[in-house]
């Protein structure tokens, strides 16, 4: 199914043009629109692959891509495009650097994570079932089911690295200072040997 494919690369092309539009163009109202008009690629993703499934189409592991994109947009989404505009208004309008994350703030960020995603893993999961319910044709819509032990194992490996996180958070790197010779010693080049 192309579509999935073409709606996927869409909302990216919106995001990044939202905010080229927003930072290096310096037209924040066109910059808004366009990152508002990304859940509109999943509405319209959604609505093509009803009508497809309607048509008497099986279900195949693209439909299935199409509710794991769209569990996944609705529960990261903001996440992602705030963690991009940090990075353009940093790059592209003198905002201020990302700041990395370590000790306890990474940790309660890492515990979001296992939310977002258990979120996200609950909505794609509602949607399979919904499509199976839908179409009430069980050879038809066989194909969706590998996706549920996915949705698992990804939940897994975000409360894994949850734990990860909170067990050794690491510490703040220690700033680097610069070293100047002491009074009275002559600067070295290089090493002699």
């Amino acid at each position: 199914m192309l579509l999935v494919t073409g709606c996927e690369v869409g909302s990216w092309v919106l995001v990044v043009a939202g905010l080229l539009a927003r930072y290096p163009l310096r037209a924040p109202r066109l910059g808004g629109l366009l990152l508002a008009a990304v859940p509109l690629v999943g509405v319209l993703l959604l609505a093509a692959t009803a009508a497809h499934l309607r048509s008497g189409a099986p279900a195949t592991s693209a439909h299935g891509r199409v509710a794991l994109y769209l569990g996944f947009t609705l529960a990261h989404g903001r996440r992602l495009v705030s963690w991009a505009d940090v990075r353009f208004a940093h790059r592209f309008a003198a905002g201020p650097a990302p700041v990395p994350l370590h000790g306890r703030a990474l940790a309660l960020r890492c515990w979001g994570d296992v939310l977002r995603t258990t979120l996200a893993a609950a909505l794609t999961a509602a949607l399979l079932v919904g499509v199976q319910r839908w179409v009430d044709d069980p050879p038809r819509t066989g194909a969706l089911e590998q996706f549920f032990p996915l949705l698992g194992a990804v939940c897994a490996l975000e409360l894994c690295r949850a734990l990860g996180c909170t067990i050794r958070p690491g510490a703040a790197p220690r700033p680097a200072v610069p070293r100047t010779p002491a009074p009275g010693t002559p600067a070295v080049a290089g090493r002699e040997r």
